[in-house]
């Protein structure tokens, strides 16, 4: 399947997972999309569908719609062996991150409980979001600052089962981050 199919834009849903989402970026086989939930992901092409308009649909040519299927069903000349990638490609761990300017659009005149109400709730909900659709990592990015956030994080955190958590990379996101592992039931 090619990206050629998909735009920057386009409305998608995931095959095999309750996921819908939208097109953000394009590389190679590789679609990335924003949820609709906020989550930015990662997806191969062959992975996703375009959900089409019912507006698209009525403008398809039913006539060239069955010439292109006529085609289709007619044997090609040279037809190419399908090459499996294996599925265990590493993707990108989703990150979130909770400092107030990145999740609202003006902060002033908002307590320090308001913003701290928000960025907790905004971690609650990729919690959530997390542990319905079966993500088996997560990065929150608090910052260092005086510690609240990271402190009311550990207490949430500490409140969920089959989660583990610890800081994140140095080296990638300093003292200001932590990852949060869940354990996936067997079942």
């Amino acid at each position: 399947m090619s990206t050629k199919l998909f735009n920057i834009g386009d409305k998608i849903s995931v095959l095999d997972e309750a996921i819908d989402g939208v097109v953000i970026a394009i590389k190679n086989s590789e679609i990335s999309i924003e949820t609709t939930d906020g989550f930015m992901m990662t997806y191969f092409v062959n992975e996703i569908v375009k959900i089409n308009n019912t507006i698209e649909l009525n403008s398809i040519n039913k006539s060239d719609t069955l010439d292109k299927i006529k085609n289709d069903n007619q044997p090609s000349k040279k037809q190419n062996k399908l090459i499996f990638k294996s599925d265990k490609i590493e993707r990108g761990v989703p990150e979130f991150d909770l400092h107030i300017e990145k999740l609202v659009k003006n902060s002033h005149g908002m307590s320090n409980y308001d913003i701290l109400n928000i960025q907790t709730e905004t971690a609650k909900k990729h919690l959530e979001f997390a542990i319905r659709n079966r993500i088996p990592k997560i990065v929150f990015i608090h910052g260092v600052g005086e510690g609240v956030l990271k402190a009311e994080l550990d207490f949430i955190l500490k409140n969920y089962d089959n989660i583990s958590f610890q800081d994140a990379n140095y080296q990638k996101y300093g003292l200001g981050a932590t990852e949060i592992y869940f354990k996936q039931n067997t079942k």
